[in-house]
């Protein structure tokens, strides 16, 4: 099983930036935290690497229900959008599938809340 959906886009980097964050945020879900992975590898390890940013998506009222039902989900919170810049150009957008890291997780309900996530995120990625 595939752990992330994706879709490659023709945009600038920081145009797709703000419409994954705008897709998302009709979706029900706000960014929590935002990595700006290039930015850290240059400080941390002074190496050079393609613009690559990870959103840290959470949409508060499954990720309570997630946390009802199976609490020590907040492992697996937020659930990650990645933005990267590719070799031609193009730009990728990818979502983490909660069906597939949610997956080891004996929960029936917590299934139910990782479906309902997916077709949230899902349709997030492919509007952008």
């Amino acid at each position: 099983m595939p752990y992330y959906f994706s879709k490659k886009i023709t945009m600038n980097f920081e145009e797709a930036i703000a419409r994954v964050t705008e897709e998302l945020k009709k979706e029900g879900f706000g960014i929590l935290t935002e990595i700006d992975v290039k930015d850290t590898l240059k400080k941390k390890l002074n190496v050079d690497f393609h613009k690559y940013r990870i959103l840290g998506a959470c949409n508060p009222p499954f990720a309570y229900r997630a946390l009802q039902t199976e609490p020590h989900i907040g492992v697996m919170l937020p659930c990650n959008v990645i933005v990267q810049e590719l070799e031609d150009g193009k730009i990728e957008v990818a979502a983490v599938d909660p069906l597939a890291s949610m997956q080891s997780i004996q929960n029936s309900e917590l299934q139910t809340i990782a479906v309902e996530i997916q077709l949230k995120l899902k349709k997030a990625i492919e509007l952008v």
